[in-house]
């Protein structure tokens, strides 16, 4: 019999909720390293530390995440919340996980316009040779891990293609993507047939062999909570450009931006790079140097990734910016990811056993390899590579991530220190 903690339902504990918030909060503040890291801490912290969820549950929370788009660190700790305090746990997690990050790029965003000078312009130049360091990694590892056969390292050379095709056009990354869901579908159902969806995905920390199939996780949320949250998602994510259209409402359109690149980032938190270098240089409302450079500050500061999205939100040129700016930038582009989870969990355990499936999403995977390493060329690369020394910083901190395993913070000093020098 099951004796797990869990509810069998989402239902609101205020004082659960507390402790949910209280927890992580701490882990807001401390969970440095990226969204891999984020879930080593998380299994300490509730499967270890707390006995909140068994191992094999986490492991198929962690497999759910992994397979939706979004950012798969605040997915699983929005779900930890649900399950163990219900819907205010939910927003307990995600508002413990996220305030801490997205309050210290504010402080950046407050800082940036006061960075001029020798110094100020040596450290922005440094935060962008970060940026180099961190994508060519997650290109590097992403490549590595999502096409590992010839059929996948064509696809991403595809969606390369068709980026460099239709370059300019606002639709480029989600036409890239269709394509490599296509061809995923028509290409890897051999190499993905023998493999279960779980087994595809990478292993949950700390762990040498993936988690086995689980009959119950313990994901019970009501099949109609889910079918509603995934009718909200596409009513917002079809609905939300006409509406621009319709109404010139520069919130609106700040909104529809930030969750279409919340909606579209399969593949890891890196992967929202090209996607609001689109949404947000593309268009004007911010400009090449702060992006680069909030981007190179989001390396340096604990949490998710997607926090990026709020100094964005403070940078736009256009109101609703500043405070406004970056409470719907964060809102918007966090909310489809946490839709997809309410809607995916009551189906996972059927959804997760199709090979059809499984090829659609290596497709996927695959094709965001091609836009992650298009995006480490323009706008990063051309951005911040004038001179000989900045390819031996961004190639040396490359080297001190992926071969050293460098926390990102000593990374991040070394670049800005040798953007200060060389500057």
């Amino acid at each position: 019999m099951d004796t797990s903690p869990l509810p069998s339902a989402p239902r609101a504990r205020p004082r659960a909720a507390l402790e949910v918030l209280a927890v992580f909060l701490r882990l807001g503040l401390t969970s440095f390293g990226g969204p891999i890291a984020h879930l080593g801490y998380f299994r300490r912290e509730f499967v270890v530390r707390r006995n909140w969820l068994d191992d094999r549950r986490y492991s198929d929370l962690v497999g759910v995440c992994q397979f939706l788009p979004g950012p798969t660190s605040s997915q699983v700790g929005f779900s930890i919340g649900l399950l163990r305090a219900g819907w205010l746990g939910a927003l307990a997690a995600w508002c413990g996980f996220t305030l801490p990050s997205v309050l210290l790029l504010l402080g950046f965003a407050v800082l940036a316009p006061h960075l001029s000078g020798g110094i100020g312009d040596g450290l922005v130049h440094g935060l962008k040779l970060v940026a180099v360091a961190v994508v060519a990694q997650a290109v590097w590892d992403m490549a590595r891990r999502l096409c590992p056969d010839r059929q996948r390292a064509a696809i991403a050379l595809c969606a390369m293609a068709v980026l460099g095709v239709l370059t300019g056009s606002a639709y480029a990354q989600l036409i890239a993507i269709v394509i490599g869901a296509l061809l995923g579908f028509a290409l890897c159902r051999e190499t993905t047939a023998s493999t279960s969806l779980s087994q595809s995905l990478p292993l949950s920390p700390d762990r040498a062999q993936p988690a086995e199939p689980v009959a119950d996780a313990g994901l019970h949320i009501p099949r109609a909570a889910g079918l509603i949250a995934l009718l909200l998602f596409c009513v917002l994510l079809f609905a939300l450009p006409a509406f621009t259209r319709a109404h010139d409402s520069q919130a609106l359109k700040l909104f529809d931006a930030f969750y279409r690149s919340g909606a579209l980032v399969f593949g890891g938190g890196h992967v929202v790079l090209p996607l609001l270098q689109q949404q947000t240089v593309a268009t004007g409302w911010v400009a090449s140097n702060d992006f680069l450079a909030g981007y190179g500050a989001a390396q340096a500061v604990p949490g998710p990734l997607f926090t990026f999205a709020a100094y964005l939100g403070w940078m736009t040129t256009s109101p609703p910016n500043h405070w406004m700016g970056a409470v719907i930038a964060t809102v918007a582009i966090f909310l489809p990811g946490m839709l997809l989870v309410l809607a995916a969990l009551p189906w996972w355990q059927s959804l997760r056993a199709r090979p059809a499936v499984a090829a659609l999403l290596a497709g996927v995977n695959a094709a965001v390899v091609g836009l992650l390493a298009m995006a480490l060329y323009s706008p990063v690369w051309t951005s911040a590579v004038h001179a000989p020394i900045d390819f031996a910083v961004a190639a040396l901190a490359f080297m001190l991530l992926v071969r050293w395993n460098a926390p990102p913070l000593v990374v991040v000093a070394l670049c800005v220190a040798a953007g200060v020098v060389t500057g």
